[in-house]
């Protein structure tokens, strides 16, 4: 598919679609719902110039006030719902062309000359129906999802002081983005470290290509760190900053939430990652399966990843087992998931994981099998790091988050798919009509369908 032909066509119509969405919401939706009878207020007050109100029950910085206060000055809003929902529609159109230079950097290809003209597969990927649906209603996901994607794009492209002051602004939209922050960091880190030219002088960084790397490669890896500290440190100066000005907030407010803290506590919640990777593997299988080799060979690779020897056959039991034995110990049924029907989570924890005590344990071969399959298919054309990099970033932010909710996901999945660069034209357009029928699907039961008591229907 080629992004100087499809590219504007394809962009206009996500750009129309999404105005035409907005504007149904618009007319369904007159009156703050779910969570936006806690931001709309708090936006008012801000256009209000009312800088001393804070809502206790609001529990992230007010960066989507700010960003919608920035677009009343510029466009002279008004700051009724309608407008207001017009700040994270806005967030959603600039999507496409974030994730066009994220994408063309880990193709390692030239973006397009003009920045109005995102690639085909940035636009579907920024239709991941997370993304999309919340694209609609006063929530902080999207700019927050817009920001740590530029904060990861300014920092593969050395522009490390560019990239901490957009990581510091991704800060105020949700506090869990200085992970991410350290992430694009990394990031930038480990590639330039793969791409050293052959001349360089001083001492290299151990990466071996992901599909044959073993554990002692790990570990020569991690030896191998202090050794090229004194060529990734200068960079990292900037991001300390952050690093400490976020240490600073975190003593001065007593804790990461902001407002109500009792409903917010952190807990250790380890089957959070098997959720992430079992819905990652549901929302993301066109662009897992679609590739040059098909899914056989892939298939292949990841029976042998589990069973090819004696010791993958003794790992993969032994990973079973500490699974098995964290799902018994760190599950959380948490009161939120239990008693909020309006979310289709309420529906799959009580339809599936609560039909039968065993149905949590027997999907841990799904689990493994689900992560190998991504490990292989992002792994073809990087390192171990690169390939680790990801897992080692989200663990903290999914870890302490005890409720089982998909826009946590969000900017994880994105970041993930983004690693796939080889995805052929007829998958990015499976792809996308995957996601849109998921869109249309949620969207009508949003809108559209008789509750009969019970509020809309939402993720």
């Amino acid at each position: 598919m080629s992004s100087t032909s499809f590219g504007p066509t394809v962009y206009l119509a996500f750009f129309g679609s999404a105005a035409l969405v907005l504007k149904a919401v618009n007319e369904a939706v007159t009156q703050p719902y779910m969570d936006e009878p806690f931001h709309v207020p708090q936006a008012q007050a801000y256009c209000a110039q009312n800088y001393s109100y804070w809502d206790p029950k609001i529990t992230t910085p007010p960066g989507l006030y700010v960003l919608s206060l920035v677009l009343k000055r510029i466009f002279l809003f008004k700051c009724n719902l309608s407008m207001l929902r017009l700040t994270p529609m806005l967030a959603l159109v600039a999507l496409p062309i974030a994730l066009t230079r994220l994408l063309c950097y880990h193709k390692r290809e030239r973006p397009p000359p003009s920045l109005t003209v995102p690639i085909p597969e940035a636009v579907v990927l920024a239709a991941f129906p997370i993304a999309w649906f919340f694209g609609f209603l006063y929530y902080t996901e999207v700019p927050s999802l817009v920001f740590v994607v530029l904060t990861v794009v300014a920092a593969t492209q050395g522009k490390h002081w560019t990239a901490a002051l957009l990581g510091v602004a991704s800060c105020t939209f949700r506090q869990t983005n200085i992970i991410w922050v350290l992430y694009a960091y990394a990031t930038s880190q480990v590639m330039k470290q793969r791409f050293r030219r052959a001349d360089e002088a001083g001492p290299r960084l151990h990466d071996a290509p992901a599909l044959t790397a073993s554990p002692t490669d790990l570990l020569r890896s991690i030896a191998s760190v202090p050794r090229v500290l004194p060529q990734i440190l200068p960079p990292f100066v900037p991001y300390s900053i952050v690093l400490a000005a976020f240490a600073a907030f975190v003593v001065w407010n007593g804790g990461i939430v902001l407002g109500d803290k009792s409903n917010h506590v952190p807990a250790f919640h380890i089957p959070q990652l098997y959720y992430f990777v079992g819905f990652t593997t549901l929302m993301g299988w066109p662009a897992l399966l679609a590739n040059k080799d098909g899914v056989l060979p892939l298939a292949r690779g990841v029976w042998h990843k589990m069973f090819g020897s004696k010791r993958n056959i003794i790992s993969t039991c032994v990973a079973s087992f500490l699974m098995a034995l964290s799902i018994h110990k760190f599950t959380i049924h948490h009161p939120f998931l239990l008693a909020d029907n309006r979310h289709y989570t309420f529906y799959v924890w009580k339809r599936v994981f609560m039909l039968h005590p065993l149905v949590p344990y027997l999907l841990i071969p799904g689990y493994i099998a689900c992560a190998w399959a991504w490990y292989i298919r992002i792994g073809r054309d990087q390192t171990l790091l690169q390939n680790l990099l990801l897992p080692v970033f989200v663990a903290p932010t999914l870890l302490p988050t005890p409720l089982l909710e998909p826009r946590y996901f969000l900017v994880p999945y994105i970041l993930l798919r983004a690693q796939v660069i080889d995805v052929p034209s007829w998958g990015v357009v499976v792809e996308g009509l995957w996601y849109a029928a998921i869109n249309a699907a949620t969207m009508w039961v949003f809108l559209y369908k008789e509750r009969e008591g019970v509020g809309r229907f939402m993720w």
